[in-house]
């Protein structure tokens, strides 16, 4: 097996750094970058309302499911093989999207680039955990990261709007394509080559497979519930697919040589909290954005562009807040941050479930948008720290893994669950400028939504409390504050 990745001075760090956050940003942007222009593509591509959740659900999903086969292939093949590999493809899906002419070409084509991504994010993240010494340095270099994912849901909605008002809702797709092959090329540059050269290679491909199936299997029939009836053939029967591939993963994985996801990882009470934590996070605030745009647009009447810049004070504060929140982790340790972290956005998801036909941006969006912003920027944080905690070198890469699939899975789920919910309040479909009956209605969906994004957020901060360790937590503190590192489980 080669060393970990060889930065020895700390510009070259920092350098390495600022690519990988760059990187990820990237990704995590383009989750929500589309949210600004889903009535734009709607209108163009004649997307129905309820089905246009899918353009995000696409991405979210096969990025989540792929996640774990990207960090094995990148441990056996090269982290930035993969790296680079994942960029290109990433690339070229942005442009396929930007260029799709019908619905179904376009959920392609961002099914794609989630596949692009789960080669790109789970590289990145190993190279990160094990570039930066467990302790106060990697506290600060997750810090970096956690900021990065926080804001780039935020920052995303402000750029759509940009590019949707001036430039049209390809653009929100075709930005990537010189960025992705820009970091490529620098890829060489700044970050060396590493991998695990084990004598036995295996990729898991039927655990891939399976995982992946069984959480698209899940995602669709929640998306289609509404239209089917929960209590339906179609529902059922596809939920007691989704299961029946999820429990086989399982079985694949208790048997494989070399399995995708080892079950004996989950020895691990912290892994195993901060993994429930992070679906449920996913769950809230993935939703929010989603949300909160239709809302904007479809009930408060702005364009893409004033859309947008209402997102500008979110951003400033999941930054503000997740760099206080990487000290905070440091000083007190990850439990208590996370629990509060998820109080806020619970809070301020509530708050969001307030909002009225009549309402405008000051009383109804902004000061939900700040609480739920402190809320995002103290959970991305300490969940990620948590989720690798204790962890032996190499289960860095799985475990990096693990918290960004329990994520973006969860992000997919809330999304499909809460746009389900949404549409079973409203019973509306609009087209075009919703009517004045069809506004009352659309809100009302939009705060059942907010309402039921609250609960997961509530129960995420439940689930801190009761499955994720206080002595790690003070441990992994007490450690960073005196410069060592944290004892690792065996």
């Amino acid at each position: 097996m080669r060393g970990p990745v060889e930065l020895t001075t700390q510009r070259a760090k920092t350098l390495a750094l600022l690519l990988l956050a760059s990187t990820q940003f990237i990704v995590v942007v383009d989750a929500s970058i589309v949210n600004v222009a889903l009535p734009s593509i709607g209108t163009d591509l004649k997307f129905a309302q309820d089905d246009l959740s899918w353009v995000i659900n696409s991405y979210t999903l096969v990025f989540g499911g792929c996640l774990l086969l990207g960090g094995r292939l990148a441990d056996l093949l090269g982290r930035r093989r993969l790296f680079m590999t994942g960029l290109i493809l990433f690339s070229v899906a942005s442009l396929a999207g930007g260029l799709a002419a019908t619905d179904l070409q376009l959920i392609v084509a961002r099914a794609f680039q989630g596949l692009g991504a789960a080669l790109v994010s789970p590289a990145a993240l190993s190279i990160v955990t094990t570039t930066f010494a467990e302790g106060a340095e990697r506290n600060k270099a997750l810090g970096v990261w956690g900021a990065v994912a926080g804001a780039g849901g935020a920052a995303g909605v402000l750029l759509g709007g940009v590019l949707t008002e001036y430039l049209g809702w390809e653009w929100v797709l075709w930005v990537n394509v010189p960025i992705g092959l820009a970091a490529a090329a620098l890829a060489p540059r700044l970050l060396p080559e590493s991998r695990d050269d084990h004598e036995h290679r295996s990729f898991d491909v039927p655990g891939a497979f399976a995982v992946t199936a069984g959480l698209a299997v899940l995602v669709y029939a929640v998306v289609d519930a509404e239209s089917a009836g929960w209590g339906s053939t179609q529902t059922v029967g596809l939920l007691v697919v989704a299961l029946a591939l999820i429990a086989g993963f399982l079985l694949i994985e208790s048997r494989a040589r070399k399995p995708l996801l080892p079950l004996s990882t989950f020895r691990l009470k912290t892994l195993r909290g901060a993994n429930v934590v992070g679906l449920l996070i996913g769950m809230s605030l993935f939703s929010m954005f989603y949300f909160v745009s239709l809302y904007l647009q479809q009930v408060l009447g702005y364009d893409a562009l004033k859309a947008g810049f209402a997102y500008l004070p979110l951003s400033i504060v999941i930054i503000l807040s997740a760099g206080a929140a990487s000290v905070l982790v440091t000083r007190v340790g990850f439990k208590p941050v996370l629990i509060f972290g998820l109080s806020c956005v619970a809070l301020g998801l509530l708050w969001f479930s307030r909002v009225s036909v009549g309402g405008s941006f000051a009383a109804d969006v902004l000061g939900p948008s700040i609480v739920a912003a402190v809320g995002l920027g103290f959970s991305f944080v300490p969940v990620t720290i948590a989720a690798v905690t204790k962890t032996r070198p190499d289960q860095a890469g799985l475990a990096s893994g693990l918290i960004n699939t329990s994520q973006q899975v969860g992000g997919a789920l809330g999304v499909a669950i809460l746009a389900s919910i949404a549409a079973s309040v409203s019973g509306v479909n609009p087209q075009g400028r919703p009517t004045p009956d069809q506004l009352v209605k659309l809100t009302d969906g939009f705060s059942a939504a907010f309402l039921t994004g609250a609960g997961f957020a509530l129960v995420g901060a439940i689930a801190a409390v009761l499955l994720i360790s206080g002595d790690d937590s003070r441990e992994m503190a007490e450690a960073a504050k005196a410069g060592e590192a944290p004892a690792v489980a065996v």
